[in-house]
């Protein structure tokens, strides 16, 4: 079947009803209480708008079979390190079964990969880290699955399969990326072991509502991390945010939201800025990673110069206001940050500080908190987490499955743990500061004009309290800045702010040249300040 655009939102739409009537019918017999699954009580604000995430990849975190592959046990047995960073929810890479070391080409979609243990081993994570408060999503690659699924195996093979369709096939290839099947061609995007699913076939969408139904409501997770998800639908040669994708993902917010509620997803659309997060963002999906903002904390932190940062909020404010989106410093799709700074502790606080003060919801890859480092290929930038400078970093009995990167002895956890000027305590403080403060979580943003490139300063701004925000990016010390807080509400009248990070109680007032929080500020300071409101 050729790429073209196929109209299909009608039929979509019944076939979605029909299936979410079949389940609010099982439910209703199963508790009268039960809401029909055509009215989804959807909370706009959401528990995620709150949370701190935290990436893993399960195969590198932490390893209690002694096989050198990190596992679900493992994570179980790391949740109170997690509770003391202030994390209030784990996305998990891929858990399903794959042929792959990293698990998106998934062979089976309602089992856990056996390397990293087993369903009732996934159960008892939930469980305990529900016990503490903490959520879980899952990895969700819907593009795509493994040429080794049974679905592609039976299909590729028989022209007449039921599945046949599942996938898109061509008697030739067109432009693009076309790979030879037994019986013809067929597309896929990333690589020939990826074949695209068809979601011009509306058995394909059926299956993945029965999918998302199963995990959320027989398995208990709290969402979803979509993969891929700007390529999901190839129409009239687009692969990427074509109309028919959109279209699908309403259809999508409202199946998931009807299973649950208070389902949360989060897309990969990777590059977005703040215009294409709020295509997406909405009655498509809850989040987008917005990669604009991403991009604005680690070039301002690693560039010394306030222009990245103040951009990537220009446009924030331009066209997501509300800063509805997921933020990060870096994933697992690219250098970690401690290496883009070329080891410079001050650069990976200075960037931590910039996204943990920031609005929207922060994401941590895992390793970040403490500045593991690593470069492509991916395989080291997933590389084993660093617990101590024991063999094996602690990770492992045994030798692990990628070899541990070379300054696990300096750099890791136990290392930091007890050291107040740590990387590591730098992430604890600022994510309890973000919690203990309704500003810092949810309120407003403002930026402030600081007459120096070098310094950057934001106001957060709440119904409850105003927080001032303010770093020196550079190495050097810095006198010639100047607030202007004159477009704001924001008075001071000759009382010093209370310093909540950084800094000291000699906080200076000039309110006929501006305010000047200190009279020098030091490399790379960092200040987070209550002040007053008119």
């Amino acid at each position: 079947m050729p790429l073209t655009d196929m109209p299909f939102r009608t039929s979509f739409t019944l076939l979605l009803l029909s299936f979410l009537s079949a389940c609010a019918s099982f439910s209703l017999e199963a508790d009268s209480t039960t809401k029909t699954a055509s009215s989804p009580e959807i909370n706009p604000a959401g528990w995620w708008r709150t949370a701190v995430f935290y990436e893993i990849f399960v195969r590198s975190f932490y390893d209690t079979d002694k096989d050198g592959i990190g596992d679900l046990n493992g994570i179980t047995a790391k949740l109170d390190y997690l509770n003391s960073l202030g994390i209030d929810a784990i996305w998990l890479m891929p858990i399903h079964p794959s042929p792959s070391y990293h698990g998106y080409d998934v062979t089976d979609y309602y089992a856990i990969n056996p390397e990293y243990g087993t369903m009732d081993d996934f159960k008892n994570l939930l469980n305990e880290a529900h016990r503490r408060d903490i959520r879980i999503i899952i990895d969700f690659v819907i593009n795509h699955t493994s040429s080794r699924h049974p679905w592609f195996m039976d299909a590729n093979t028989n022209p007449k399969s039921a599945y046949r369709d599942y996938y898109i096939w061509a008697d030739e290839p067109g432009p693009g990326n076309w790979h030879q099947g037994q019986n013809g061609y067929y597309y896929g995007y990333f690589w020939e072991g990826m074949p695209d699913l068809n979601y011009s076939n509306h058995a394909v969408t059926e299956e993945m509502l029965k999918v998302t139904d199963y995990w959320l409501n027989e398995i208990s997770v709290d969402g979803f991390r979509v993969d891929a998800v700007k390529h999901l639908i190839e129409e009239n040669g687009k692969v990427e945010n074509a109309p028919a994708t959109h279209l699908w993902l309403e259809d999508f917010h409202f199946a998931y939201k009807a299973q649950n509620p208070q389902a949360y997803t989060v897309g990969e659309v990777f590059g977005a800025g703040a215009s294409v997060v709020a295509l997406y963002t909405g009655d498509e999906l809850d989040h987008i990673f917005n990669f604009e903002m991403a991009s604005g904390f680690v070039n301002s932190a690693n560039g010394e110069a306030s222009s990245g940062i103040a951009s990537a909020y220009k446009f924030a404010f331009m066209d997501m206001p509300d800063f509805n989106f997921a933020t990060f410093l870096a994933n697992h799709d690219q250098n970690r940050v401690m290496s883009v700074f070329n080891g410079n502790a001050n650069k990976a606080k200075v960037a931590s500080f910039l996204m943990l003060t920031a609005p929207g919801t922060p994401y941590i890859y895992y390793g970040e908190e403490i500045g593991m480092q690593g470069v492509k290929p991916d395989e080291d930038i997933r590389l084993p987490m660093q617990w101590s400078g024991d063999k094996f970093a602690g990770f492992s009995s045994v030798q692990p499955w990628r070899n541990l990167s070379s300054d696990y002895t300096q750099v890791n956890v136990k290392a930091q743990e007890d050291d107040p000027a740590s990387l590591l305590n730098h992430y604890r403080t600022l994510i309890q500061l973000r919690k203990e403060h309704p500003a810092l979580l949810t309120g407003n943003a403002t930026l402030i004009e600081t007459e120096n490139p070098v310094v950057f300063a934001l106001l957060r701004e709440s119904g409850l309290e105003n927080i001032l925000i303010v770093v020196n990016l550079g190495k050097t010390h810095v006198t010639d800045y100047r607030l202007d807080l004159s477009a704001t509400a924001i008075t001071l009248d000759g009382n010093n702010p209370a310093v909540l990070f950084g800094g000291s109680d000699a906080i200076a007032v000039n309110t006929l040249d501006g305010y000047k929080p200190l009279a020098e500020l030091p490399p790379y300071q960092m200040l987070i300040l209550k002040v007053g409101g008119r």
